[in-house]
């Protein structure tokens, strides 16, 4: 038996693509093998010395039946069951296709084809099923040392090998609350399917008749918007004050301006199909899976959220984070706030704003040529040199063409109307990407905040500071930082430890209040991300 095992483990190719028939699943995993799953293989038989290790002589083991069933049931992961199931996969893990007529030799192809379902069900549950930087995920944040071989042999000899795949998985709070809500709404997909509503010809709002008002009431009950004994009968066409106020909490849940009113907006909205939902959620899960274990607390941008969350902690619990609404890069490519980690080192307060040579050469050159006094009207100077302590030129001709030619550069002075506000955070990175304040306040009660040339403005900059300098040389009190945001002097303050910033993208969060928020896929990370996995999108 062990030369049989020895002989499959050989011969097997489990995690290459056989040629010419690539699975629409995986394809962009499939051509290499860049987590070693085949070196995995061969050290799990190695370590067992070439014993099998999911059969006995009576026949499948306990374990072996229940990972089983568990590999066909990984959709409870956001996961593919024919990615995993052995028999379905036979072909594509390069198992032959005609199992061998020796007993021992079926026994032991039986035995690997499990084992090479297992690892990659492992290794996709703990790293992900692709590299986050084929998504435009450059976290750069290394991960802790993970032996496959080791873990596969756990669930082998596991009493529960639900526990041990548990164990593998991401271990945020957050995580598991969202694959609660997968199961939640997936179900919701089974039972109900798309709802037909009809379009509105205008808004429609409270007091209004609407046909579609007792469709309306059954989705928002299904979501959880609205209680299920709310209000008049489910066949009233008028909408009353119950629905309307579903109607507004189903906003809220998904980034819109809770009004209650039946817009365009909320409509396309409402006309998502439950397993378009699922759909964000499995791909949520898998962006979850490229993130390591927190080993001190960060600082994290959800981009499509428009939302910042300062941890206390490295746990992922509301009541330690500090969160803040904030405005990210617009849609436009050019403009889009990229997808990294970086270390936060200090702090500016009253900082002046160095103007990238892209923004002045397209947005500011022609009107300081057309009009020199431009500069003076927007507090903007030409400067040599690259530091703060570099003196203003005038503004002549000639010195205008040296700042077209990238020989000299342009800065806004600090004040009330710099575009970074009275403070920045920085964390030096290659994108030239930062927190800072804003004098444009207005913009934050948009429910839609993509309006940055790609930093991220915060809504409460003062809180911000509190948490960031709260470990700072001398004792930053909300008061003192205030003082210095308005003082008249520019001022760097280092942090003791750099804090760990990752802006990342989802478009789910799972609440701890039970709630499931969804965003807009502003920058079409969603489809990305679809056509990597080589998933046909939800229609």
């Amino acid at each position: 038996m062990r030369a049989a095992i020895a002989s499959a483990v050989a011969q097997t190719h489990a995690f290459e693509c056989p040629r010419g028939r690539v699975p629409q699943s995986g394809r962009a995993r499939c051509v290499r093998d860049p987590r070693g799953l085949q070196e995995a293989l061969q050290s799990l038989y190695s370590r067992s010395a070439d014993s099998p290790l999911w059969s006995g002589e009576d026949g499948p083991t306990p374990q072996a039946v229940e990972l089983l069933a568990a590999l066909r049931a990984v959709d409870t992961y956001g996961l593919r069951p024919e990615d995993y199931v052995p028999q379905a996969t036979a072909q594509v893990s390069g198992m032959p296709e005609t199992p061998p007529r020796d007993a021992a030799a079926r026994r032991a192809w039986s035995d690997v084809e499990l084992s090479a379902a297992a690892l990659r069900l492992v290794s996709d549950l703990h790293f992900g099923r692709i590299e986050p930087q084929q998504a435009g995920f450059q976290l750069d944040t290394p991960r802790q040392p993970f032996d496959l071989a080791a873990a596969v042999q756990r669930l082998a000899g596991a009493e529960g090998v639900a526990r041990v795949l548990e164990s593998v998985e991401p271990q945020f709070y957050h995580y598991k609350l969202l694959e609660i809500a997968l199961r939640r709404y997936r179900g919701l997909a089974q039972r109900t399917g798309p709802t037909v509503l009809p379009a509105p010809r205008k808004s429609v709002r409270l007091g209004d008749t609407y046909a579609g008002a007792p469709a309306l009431r059954r989705l928002l009950t299904a979501v959880g918007d609205l209680p299920a004994a709310s209000g008049p009968g489910s066949s009233d066409l008028v909408v009353d004050a119950a629905l309307a106020s579903a109607i507004a909490r189903f906003q809220t849940r998904h980034g819109l301006n809770p009004d209650g009113v039946l817009g365009k907006t909320t409509y396309a909205a409402l006309a998502i199909p439950p397993a378009q939902r699922v759909r964000q959620i499995e791909l949520t899960l898998e962006r979850w899976r490229w993130l390591p274990a927190f080993d001190t607390p960060p600082i994290i941008v959800n981009i499509p959220e428009f939302r910042l969350f300062a941890f206390q902690s490295t746990a992922d619990r509301k009541a330690s984070i500090l969160q803040m609404d904030v405005i990210v890069g617009k849609s436009y490519r050019r403009f889009q706030t990229p997808v990294f980690a970086a270390d936060m080192k200090y702090v500016v307060f009253r900082p002046y704003w160095d103007i990238p040579y892209s923004i002045m050469l397209r947005e500011m050159l022609p009107r300081i040529r057309a009009n020199p006094a431009y500069l003076a009207q927007q507090h903007l100077e030409i400067v040599a040199g690259q530091t703060d302590a570099a003196r203003p030129l005038p503004p002549t001709s000639s010195n205008i063409e040296l700042l077209a030619a990238g020989k000299l550069r342009l800065r806004q002075q600090p004040g009330a109307d710099n575009a970074l506000g009275l403070i920045k955070f920085m964390l030096p990175n290659h994108y030239n990407v930062y927190l800072h304040a804003t004098p444009a306040h207005n913009l934050f009660k948009e429910s839609r905040r993509a309006f940055s040339h790609g930093c991220i403005r915060v809504s409460d900059p003062v809180a911000l500071a509190e948490h960031v300098l709260r470990n700072a040389a001398g004792e930053w009190t909300r008061e003192r930082i205030q003082a210095a945001m308005s003082g008249s002097t520019t001022q760097r303050t280092n942090l003791v430890k750099p804090i760990r910033v990752m802006i990342l993208y989802g478009t789910v969060l799972a609440t701890e209040s039970g709630d499931v928020l969804f965003f807009d896929d502003i920058y079409g990370g969603d489809r990305k991300l679809e056509a990597l996995l080589g998933l046909t999108p939800v229609t």
